[in-house]
Formats: C-alpha cells, structure tokens, sequence
C-alpha cells in the first residue's frame, strides 16, 4: 500500500492534530537491547537530507521508516535500533526538520521533514541555541530527538512571538523564549 501523506497543517485542528499523534504506532525502540552494534554508514545532513554510502536516500517512505527506529543516548550518539542489532548513525545538527508550525487554540503544532507532527509543551520544549544574533531554535519530538526550525517554520514562530513583549512563545502552559540566553 502506497504512502499517503497527512493533510497539510493548516487545514488541521488540534483535536484532528491530536488523533493522528494517537494513530502513529512507533517501534518500542526504547525497549530494545540488541546484541550487535554496528555502524549504519548513514548521515543525516544538517538540512535533513539522509545519506546512505555518501548516496542521498531519496524515497520519503524510506526516510520515514528508517526516521520511526530514530534513537539518541546520554552521550547524543544517534542510533537507528532494530531488535537484532543497533547502528550509529551520523547527524549533522538535528535529525529533524519542522517545516511549519501553526497556532491552534492554546497549542503550537509543528510539522515535521518526516510528515510527523508535535505539539509544543513541557515534554516537547522549544529552545534556542546560538547566540542572540543568530539563534538556531528546535523542538523536542521524542527520545531526546530533536527537530531543527527550518528559515520559514522560524519566521513563522517569529511572528507568534512579536504578539508578545519578551519574545517567547506559549504552548499548553508553557512558555519559552526565543532568544539564547
């Protein structure tokens, strides 16, 4: 059966948000222990492009599939784990992208490169690294994986953020800033 690809953000509520989240059945990764480590031989460019033998995966279901068995450690090694083994892999900055985000009710909803969704909150933060002048912001998805905002998904939050004085963003209940500190 072919992929079919979520609604586009913006014709979406939070409850429709909320439903597919629900629906998205992720591997157990968490709960895996393979015997075997390996190296994947894969990278995730900083742009979210993956790369497989320094060949670009260019089939989005591929990327998705590999994207579900995504992992990271305490020391931010990244992993794609099976139940027979794990792999490291490569990641330039984030495994991520968010490449739209919209306000809904209370909520930031954020899209991902990978046709994922999040909803912004206190198990899933916003922050900005880098410096004042030229942040870099990201969300949390899942597993200590993070998405980076791409240009347009931050000029996006910019514009939510200039309705306030201290350029932060609220989302069900908790607020963060968008400048590094």
């Amino acid at each position: 059966m072919p992929y079919e690809p979520p609604p586009e953000l913006a014709s979406l509520s939070l409850a429709q948000v909320a439903e597919l989240l629900a629906a998205r059945k992720l591997p157990p990764v968490a709960n895996w222990n393979p015997p075997h480590t390996l190296d994947s031989e894969m990278r995730i460019a900083a742009d979210g492009r993956w790369y497989h033998q320094g060949g670009e995966i260019t089939r989005p279901a591929m990327v998705r599939a590999f994207s579900s068995l995504l992992t990271r450690d305490d020391a931010g090694q990244h992993w794609l784990v099976t139940p027979a083994e794990r792999q490291s892999i490569a990641v330039d900055d984030a495994p991520f992208i968010a490449v739209d985000v919209q306000r809904r009710d209370e909520a930031l909803v954020f899209r991902l490169n990978t046709d994922e969704f999040v909803i912004a909150g206190r198990d899933h933060p916003v922050t900005a690294r880098g410096d004042p002048e030229t942040p870099a912001l990201y969300v949390v998805v899942r597993d200590r994986l993070e998405a980076r905002l791409n240009r347009s998904t931050y000029a996006q939050l910019i514009e939510i953020a200039l309705q306030s004085d201290d350029m932060t963003v609220t989302s069900q209940g908790a607020t963060f800033p968008l400048v590094p500190a």
